[in-house]
């Protein structure tokens, strides 16, 4: 498919289990301790998301695990069978605060931070967690880890010339897809946008290899590999200012992904939705998170910190959503 093949597979993929081993009701709320709201709703949605509880219920990460120190893998693993199994109303996440400027050195407790931001760099600690030992490894291997092949996906970049229509492709690999927001008013208008070809002229004229100069070409991302959990960021903060873009954007609760890929003829691929991040208040600097997620009943909660409540499908629809999770 146009990408070199791994050297070696680090965790074999049909170990992944995509649907929840175990039925029950939803587990505990996560006490805030100190401007938390941000750590607490990501760790509700990567606790819901059914592939990576699947494993970390089954413990088997750290039978194997030799890392000395700090590892990601373990953190989670303690966490969420701490809340998939504990029978009161909320826990404290103190076992994630302690590791927190090892999560992002950035990252200070009591200060609020960004969700996706935090989410990134613990799924990217979960990530070097897996690959503990063996990160001289080439790109392709280094997506066999069990994370990512859970949230993992590859994007093919495809230049062409606009003078002798050579092509270029180019891959890389992501863990989530930023959505642009201020032109859509859906997730599936955000994603045609996505996948648009952009013009490359002016100062952003492209060195084409057949002519050997500079020239005008056109360049456009597809999704080359389709991850098992797909994770949307919709940038509802702008670059600079960090103010909030409050409007509406709309985003179903089964997506077809076919129509935005490399092979955009064929067979639907279809995911649908089981988390949903929201931000409240004004700017990224403000404000507080809270989200929804489908337990392994098959119902959904409004997990608001230490407060986990039963609602039904047209509220979670009707979010002003920041990430939204989505699985195969």
């Amino acid at each position: 498919e146009g990408m070199a093949p791994p050297q070696r597979i680090l965790f074999p993929p049909e170990k992944i289990c995509m649907a929840w081993q175990q039925r029950q009701r939803p587990g505990a709320g996560l006490d805030n301790l100190g401007n938390t709201c941000f750590l607490n709703s990501v760790l509700q949605c990567l606790t819901y998301t059914p592939p990576l509880a699947n494993y970390l219920l089954s413990r088997e990460h750290s039978r194997s695990c030799r890392q000395q120190g700090f590892c990601m893998m373990c953190v989670m693993e303690a966490h969420v069978n701490k809340v998939l199994h504990f029978s009161g109303s909320a826990i404290q996440p103190w076992a994630v605060i302690h590791v927190l400027t090892r999560i992002g050195e950035h990252f200070r407790h009591g200060m609020q931070e960004d969700a996706h931001e935090f989410l990134r760099y613990t799924v990217d600690a979960m990530q070097r967690a897996c690959l503990s030992g063996s990160s001289s490894l080439d790109i392709s291997s280094q997506a066999t880890t069990i994370i990512h092949q859970i949230f993992g996906g590859f994007l093919r970049s495809r230049v062409t010339c606009l003078s002798c229509k050579a092509v270029s492709d180019s891959y890389e690999a992501f863990l989530d897809v930023p959505l642009d927001i201020k032109a859509a008013s859906s997730v599936t208008a955000a994603l045609e946008d996505f996948v648009k070809p952009e013009q490359l002229d002016g100062d952003d004229c492209f060195k084409c290899s057949k002519c050997d100069k500079m020239v005008a070409a056109s360049k456009r991302f597809t999704i080359h590999r389709v991850p098992r959990v797909l994770t949307v960021c919709l940038k509802r903060f702008e670059a600079f200012t960090g103010r909030k873009i409050s409007k509406v954007v709309e985003y179903p609760e089964y997506l077809d992904l076919r129509p935005y890929t490399t092979q955009a003829a064929g067979e639907p691929l279809l995911y649908a939705l089981y988390a949903v991040l929201v931000h409240s208040g004004g700017s990224c600097h403000e404000g507080h998170y809270f989200c929804y997620t489908k337990a392994s009943n098959g119902l959904w909660y409004k997990m608001d910190d230490t407060s986990v409540d039963g609602h039904g499908t047209d509220t979670v629809l009707g979010q002003q959503a920041y990430l939204l999770f989505y699985v195969r």
